[in-house]
């Protein structure tokens, strides 16, 4: 078993995915400005652009005086992205993705893949992590280990 193999997947946090998230707005009134939508998320007006003008949020609504009205809809695909962006995932593979799903579901095997690389990924940041850790738990312990024997002597 390789030390990757050997870190749990806690189906708690798996879960977490499936469940759908509380909006503010009930659907068919969810319209959100982008400040809205900035407060909403975390990320900046800027970010909610740059991810309009790049394919990661290509089809965001407008009003008649062309004002961005996201959606409910709009709202868990930013916090699907935001997840991808904390693994680490390349914005370009990000934007593939994206694509992906645009395309439809014949391209399921291409996203899973995707996903799967990403997971691997994650998996082989989270050991090297869990070995930094170590390094940094060994290191704390000598220092209060020599502190304890200089207070003893």
């Amino acid at each position: 078993m390789t030390v990757i193999e050997s870190i749990p997947v806690k189906p708690a946090a798996v879960n977490l995915c499936k469940a759908r998230p509380p909006h503010p707005r009930p659907q068919g009134q969810d319209r959100y400005t982008i400040s809205e939508v900035s407060a909403l998320s975390g990320l900046t007006a800027h970010t909610l652009r740059w991810y309009e003008r790049i394919g990661l949020m290509p089809h965001v609504d407008r009003s008649h005086t062309g004002q961005r009205r996201f959606t409910n809809k709009d709202l868990d695909w930013l916090a699907f992205v935001t997840k991808l962006r904390l693994t680490g995932m390349p914005v370009a593979d990000m934007v593939r993705y994206a694509e992906l799903v645009r395309e439809g579901e014949h391209t399921f095997d291409a996203r899973q893949e995707l996903l799967e690389q990403t997971r691997r990924d994650v998996l082989t940041r989270m050991a090297e992590l869990q070995d930094t850790l170590a390094v940094l738990d060994h290191k704390i312990n000598f220092y209060a280990d020599s502190r304890r024997a200089a207070e003893r002597a």
